[in-house]
């Protein structure tokens, strides 16, 4: 038989990693190389296929860059989606509350537009950077006033749902008993009936909302309706999940009352599952309040809002002028996986301990 060597092979998960200034500086040149596809994308007489595809490469290129400079500086953990999804919502928020103030365009005063050009194509270095629809009002600028109303809303409505929903649920299972069959009833009811057909419903007999604060509290409280039972539901199941845990009873021989227990002990732990689920319903309010805008239930033009500027795109005007569309289900698509992004996230937090826990005992 011939001889085998002996000799040991070299571990290559010994190697060591790249340096950090090599990570930086391959960090930055995926940023150049990116911003140049983007810019190419942008600005360069390509067709419409070429330009979007120059401009998704450079987007994924500028993102491999954050993930490797973030590596760098926080280590592997560094989750690039979440930091990202977060800077969206902070900037978009900063934007919405002091849109006001901010050198934006014109966004819902049709007489002032009259001297504007309608249906004018992005471009980042003009006065409309996001083009402007067929009325000449800037679609940056009603993005971002939109924002307003989307924001609000959803926010409006999930803390509502959260409290009322939230204290139900808790006594619900708690105290279990007829309460918790008369309360389970109710839930099992409010779930099975269609919640598109029930804001529909409210919509048509309200009327459609005459200002943004109306909008807000109308479709933010039809919203919190249609939510309040899943929130019921899923409080009530963590409350049944930690109320047989020795701290509570525990605090139940020492003498607490149950609104004390409820309170003091079961709350804190009942109210992270909670808010990991309170951002997914963000997201998914969001979109239910752009479907009421959307079928002419919601804020009518031209104030704005995503689902009425959606809209706006008819089978001519997609054909012809995508953007006015596609602007604001941008700023939808990016809200709505952002606030999903960070709810994972929470979720993720929330349930680490609890895999800890089960593997020590």
């Amino acid at each position: 038989m011939p001889e085998v060597s002996t000799r040991r092979l070299p571990n290559l998960k010994r190697l060591p990693p790249l340096s950090r200034r090599a990570s930086y500086g391959l960090a930055g040149g995926s940023f150049a190389l990116g911003l140049a596809l983007i810019a190419a994308g942008l600005w360069l007489d390509l067709s419409g296929l070429l330009s979007a595809l120059a401009v998704v490469i450079g987007l994924l290129v500028v993102h491999r860059g954050i993930v490797r400079a973030g590596t760098a500086l926080w280590g592997p953990k560094f989750d690039a989606g979440f930091w990202l999804s977060a800077a969206w919502l902070v900037l978009l928020t900063f934007a919405a509350v002091f849109a006001d103030v901010l050198p934006l365009g014109n966004a819902s005063d049709t007489v002032a537009s009259l001297t504007e050009a309608g249906n004018q194509p992005p471009d980042l270095f003009s006065a409309h950077p996001l083009g402007t629809n067929n009325l000449g009002l800037d679609l940056l600028a009603r993005s971002i006033y939109a924002a307003r109303v989307s924001l609000a809303t959803a926010a409006f409505a999930v803390v509502v749902a959260l409290v009322v929903g939230g204290t139900l649920g808790m006594v619900s299972g708690y105290r279990r008993g007829r309460f918790d069959a008369v309360v389970g009833v109710l839930v099992d009811a409010a779930l099975a009936f269609p919640a598109l057909l029930f804001l529909v419903a409210i919509a048509s007999v309200i009327g459609p909302p005459p200002s943004v604060p109306a909008a807000v509290l109308w479709e933010g409280g039809a919203l919190a309706v249609v939510i309040t039972p899943i929130m019921v539901r899923l409080a009530r199941a963590n409350t049944i999940r930690f109320a047989g845990r020795d701290f509570v009873t525990a605090s139940r021989a020492l003498g607490a009352t149950n609104t004390r227990i409820l309170i003091r002990t079961l709350a804190p732990n009942v109210i992270m599952p909670l808010l990991a689920y309170a951002f997914v319903m963000i997201a998914v309010v969001i979109v239910a309040e752009g479907s009421l805008a959307f079928l002419g239930l919601g804020l009518q033009q031209p104030t704005p809002t995503w689902g009425n500027m959606i809209a706006e795109g008819s089978l001519t005007v997609l054909q012809k002028y995508p953007f006015i569309p596609l602007v604001p289900g941008a700023f939808m698509f990016l809200t709505i996986f952002s606030f999903n992004r960070i709810g994972e996230r929470v979720r993720g937090s929330d349930e680490a301990p609890t895999a800890r826990e089960s593997r020590k005992h």
